[in-house]
Parts: C-alpha cells; sequence; structure tokens
C-alpha cells in the first residue's frame, strides 16, 4: 500500500510540474507574439509618418528608365513614379525594395512577371523594382496578402494597395491615417502624375492588391 501510495503521489508530482512547465511555454510565447505584434505596429507607424513626409516633395513624374547604383540605387529625388515614392517611403526605415526584390527574383524569377510581361530571360536592379506587378508578387510572397474589399474599414494604415488604372495600368500606393470627410475612409499617398500626394482615392479605380509588409526582419 505504501508503495502504491508512493507512485501515486510521484504521478501527481510529475504531472503538476509538467503542466507548470507548459503554462511556463505558452506565457513566454504569448510575450514573444505580444512583443513581435507590437514592433510591428510600430512599424506601421514609422511607415505611415514616412510616407506623410513625402508629400512635401516636389516630384516630377517621369518613368523613365534610368541607370542606377545597386543596392541602395534610386532615380534622380526631383523624378519618380508612383513606385518610387513605395520605394522610398520603405527605404526611410532602412528597407531597401531594391535589394529585396531583387534577391527574391534572382532565386525565384519564374514566378515574376517578366517572361510574360515584358519578355525578360533574366533580373535588372535598374528597374524591376519599380513596376508594380513585381511588386505585387514581392509582397504577396515575403509579406502578407490580404482581402480586396469594398468595405473601407478593412484598409488600414501603412496597407498598400494596387489598382488598375483602366487598360492593364497599373498604380500603387500607402493607406496612411487621415480619413474622408465623407465615408471615413484612409487617405493614400501615392504619385500618379502631379508628385507625391495625400488624397482620397481608395475606390477610386479598381483595386488588383491588397498587401502589408513589414520588411525582412518581422
Amino acid at each position: 500500500m505504501s508503495n502504491a501510495c508512493g507512485r501515486a503521489r510521484g504521478r501527481i508530482v510529475l504531472a503538476t510540474l509538467a503542466a507548470a512547465l507548459a503554462l511556463v511555454a505558452l506565457h513566454s510565447l504569448a510575450q514573444s507574439q505580444s512583443a513581435n505584434l507590437t514592433a510591428r505596429q510600430q512599424f506601421l507607424i514609422k511607415l505611415v509618418a514616412a510616407a506623410e513626409e513625402r508629400t512635401h516633395h516636389t516630384v516630377r513624374y517621369d518613368p523613365a528608365y534610368v541607370r542606377i547604383p545597386y543596392p541602395g540605387g534610386d532615380v534622380p529625388q526631383d523624378t519618380g513614379v508612383c513606385t518610387d515614392e513605395v520605394i522610398r517611403s520603405y527605404r526611410a526605415l532602412g528597407i531597401d525594395l531594391q535589394k529585396e526584390v531583387h534577391e527574391d527574383m534572382k532565386k525565384h524569377f519564374s514566378v515574376y512577371p517578366e517572361q510574360r510581361r515584358w519578355l525578360l530571360s533574366h533580373t535588372d536592379t535598374n528597374i524591376d523594382h519599380r513596376r508594380v506587378p513585381n511588386l505585387m508578387v514581392f509582397f504577396r510572397r515575403k509579406g502578407e496578402s490580404l482581402a480586396v474589399t469594398e468595405n473601407a474599414g478593412a484598409y488600414s494604415p501603412g496597407d498598400l494597395v494596387t489598382w488598375d488604372l483602366g487598360g492593364n495600368v497599373p498604380h500603387i500606393g500607402i493607406v496612411v491615417d487621415e480619413t474622408s470627410p465623407e465615408g471615413g475612409r484612409h487617405l493614400i499617398v501615392h504619385n500618379i502624375g502631379q508628385g507625391p500626394r495625400r488624397e482620397d482615392v481608395l475606390f477610386a479605380w479598381k483595386i488588383t492588391g491588397h498587401y502589408r509588409y513589414y520588411g525582412p526582419g518581422l
């Protein structure tokens, strides 16, 4: 009887210890997830601020092909297109989309539309990251691909939105904090020809993509 009681107590002790260890592990995981969530939230706040800052720059819309250094290359600061506002906003946070896109394209060239859309057989660090269709693939692969919906509340500050302007002409912008007086839609920082501006254009064209990208570290 004594031995049986001892074994029973031992099993109870082991079960209690296992339960305690499981609780510690869950608590540690919850803390880690909470810290990661906070870091991502802080990142989006900084990205929105960087996008807003771009609206203070004078940029002449110029889609010309330009040879630029790699990595960290950029077209002249007073020129650019819609993608350059996204690129420059991320670069303000230390993330070089030229490098990130190029490195992924080198490894997975066939998933990008270079061959189908531009009939190219190799990467090009001068232009690849400046093409909306390439960014769409990259953000889908390396970030979060979110629902495309007519619900304005589904689009949050820091999100990236792509559109078809008509005739298969792509466009991209960044969702920011400020909302429209009518409808409460978040405004978009983008460059569609008049330089970087903050405008109520979320549903101005057909939305083709909705993404969230925190960079390679998060």
